[in-house]
């Protein structure tokens, strides 16, 4: 059975930064493509960064040149470390992983940016 278990959510001022991490189990980790979506209050699910098997990453606009996304297959890890955090990055924070045409989701980590 496919696990993910997002963990690294908080509350951070403006200009913070925070790191998630998501723990993958039950799956080849290697193989897989991963990625981090988040959710805000009243919007839709949106994405926010991937990275394939061989490492390539890619970025929603909104984030670029602030976040980073980053795996270790020895530790089936996905990480998204996040600098100068703004309000507007306020949301639930999920990972994602895609093993050829199947999803799977974790469970979510609130991220809040506020004085």
């Amino acid at each position: 059975q496919v696990q993910l278990v997002e963990s690294g959510g908080g509350l951070v001022q403006p200009g913070g930064s925070l790191r998630l991490s998501c723990a993958a189990s039950g799956i080849t980790f290697s193989f897989s493509a991963m990625g981090w979506y988040r959710q805000a209050s009243g919007k839709q699910r949106e994405p926010v960064a991937g990275i394939n098997s061989v490492g390539s990453t890619n970025y929603a606009d909104s984030v670029k040149g602030r976040f980073t996304i980053s795996r270790d297959n020895a530790q089936k890890m996905v990480y998204l470390q996040m600098n100068s955090l703004k309000p507007e990055d306020t949301a639930v924070y999920y990972c994602l992983l895609r093993f050829g045409t199947n999803e799977y989701w974790g469970q979510g980590t609130q991220v809040t940016v506020s004085l």
